[in-house]
C-alpha cells in the first residue's frame, strides 16, 4: 500500500496505509493531494481532527462505510469516520484518545498509521491546541 506524507507547517510525517481499510484507502488516494484544516478535538482526548461536514467519501461509486473501525486509536493512528451518526471527519491521535462526539462514542476506519515523525506528534497537538487551526496537507510520498 502507498505511503502518505502529511505536512503541518514545518512538521512532516509519513504514514503507511492499511489493507484492512482498502475502500477507505482507495477513496482517500483519489483525493490526493488533499489540503484541509486540522483543529483540536473537543470530546476525544489527545487528538486533532479534520471536520468534513456532510462530505460523502466514495470508492468505485459506492459510499465508504465502516471497515477496520475502532473507537480507541493508538498514538499515530489516523481514522476516517464516514458520517451518519455524526459528521464526516478524519481523526489523528497524538496521545490518549477515545473517539467521541457530543452525541456519544464514535468509530472510525483505521486507514493509516504514522511511522515517521512520531516524535513530533506531541508538538503537533500542542500547536493545534494553543494556536488554533493548522493547514494540513496529505500527499503521496515522493
Amino acid at each position: 500500500m502507498p505511503r502518505i506524507q502529511i505536512t503541518v507547517g514545518e512538521l512532516k510525517f509519513v504514514a503507511v496505509t492499511h489493507d484492512a481499510a482498502a475502500q477507505t484507502v482507495g477513496a482517500f488516494l483519489s483525493l490526493l493531494p488533499y489540503r484541509q484544516h486540522l483543529i483540536h478535538v473537543r470530546w476525544s482526548g489527545e487528538a486533532c481532527w479534520v471536520p468534513l461536514g456532510d462530505y460523502v467519501l466514495e470508492h468505485q461509486g459506492q459510499r465508504v462505510g465502516f471497515e477496520n473501525h475502532t473507537s480507541h486509536p493508538s498514538v499515530s493512528d489516523v481514522l476516517f469516520h464516514p458520517g451518519g451518526y455524526s459528521e464526516t471527519e478524519i481523526l489523528l491521535a497524538y496521545g490518549s484518545c477515545c473517539f467521541s462526539s457530543k452525541l456519544g462514542q464514535l468509530a472510525g476506519n483505521h486507514f493509516m498509521t504514522i511511522v515517521e515523525g512520531r516524535e513530533q506528534l506531541p508538538e503537533l497537538g500542542k500547536r493545534v491546541l494553543w494556536h488554533g487551526a493548522q493547514e494540513i496537507l496529505f500527499e503521496l510520498e515522493a
